[in-house]
C-alpha cells in the first residue's frame, strides 16, 4: 500500500535524527517543542545557528512541511500551536513570533532585518568582509527590528514579510505581496507595496 502523505512526516524531537531523512542534518538540541508537533526533514535547521539556550519554540499540533528555519546566534523563532509552514524561509537575525492558527504557504519570505546595510559604501565593506578573502568579524552593524504574525493569519504565495512589521489577527496576506508596513487585523493585503484592499471581518 502507497504511504499517505501524513506518514511523510515524524514527531520533531529535539536533539534526536529523523529515521530514514534523506539529509541526515542534526536536530538542534536549544529547541523547546509542544505535543504532537511534526517535521519532514532536518533540512530544515541547515541554516540554524541560534546559540541561544532556545532558538526556536514551537507550540503543539504544528505541521513544518520542509520550510527553512534560519537564525544567526541570537535569533529567535517562535511558532504556536496548529499553525502549518509550507516551503517558507523564515530568518531570524533577532526574533520572529508566529501565533497560533497562521498559515504560511510555499514561497514565502519573512525577515526581521535586511542582513546587510543599506548605506552604500557600507555595502562594499560588507561584501568584502563576508567575502572568500574577507572576516565576518568586520561587518558593519545593520537594523533589525522583530517581525510579529498574529493568531489566524494566512500568508499566501511568495509573500515577503521585511522587518519590523506586525500583522493583525485574522489577516490575510495575498500571494507576492510585499509587506514593509504593519498591517492591522481582520484585512487582506497585496501588491508591492501592499495595501489594504478589502476588510476581511468586522
Amino acid at each position: 500500500m502507497a504511504n499517505t502523505s501524513y506518514e511523510l512526516f515524524q514527531q520533531l524531537k529535539p536533539g534526536e535524527p529523523l529515521k530514514g531523512d534523506w539529509c541526515n542534518f542534526p536536530i538542534p538540541a536549544n529547541i523547546e517543542v509542544g505535543e504532537n508537533s511534526v517535521i519532514d526533514s532536518s533540512s530544515c535547521f541547515k541554516k540554524f545557528f541560534s546559540k541561544l539556550p532556545v532558538g526556536l519554540k514551537l507550540g503543539s499540533n504544528i505541521t513544518l512541511q520542509s520550510p527553512a528555519l534560519a537564525t544567526e546566534e541570537n535569533g529567535y523563532i517562535e511558532i504556536g500551536d496548529f499553525s502549518f509552514i509550507s516551503g517558507a524561509c523564515i530568518a531570524a537575525y533577532k526574533k520572529i513570533i508566529i501565533g497560533k492558527h497562521v498559515f504560511i504557504a510555499g514561497g514565502v519570505t519573512i525577515v526581521d532585518t535586511d542582513f546587510h546595510p543599506l548605506d552604500p559604501a557600507a555595502r562594499i565593506a560588507d561584501t568584502i568582509a563576508i567575502s572568500t578573502v574577507g572576516n565576518k568579524c568586520l561587518r558593519p552593524m545593520f537594523d533589525a527590528a522583530p517581525v510579529i504574525i498574529e493568531d489566524e493569519v494566512w500568508i499566501g504565495f511568495n509573500a515577503t514579510i521585511l522587518k519590523g512589521v506586525t500583522i493583525g489577527k485574522g489577516s490575510i496576506i495575498q500571494p507576492g505581496a510585499v509587506v514593509l508596513k504593519s498591517v492591522p487585523a481582520g484585512v487582506i493585503v497585496s501588491g508591492n507595496p501592499a495595501k489594504i484592499e478589502s476588510i476581511e471581518y468586522a
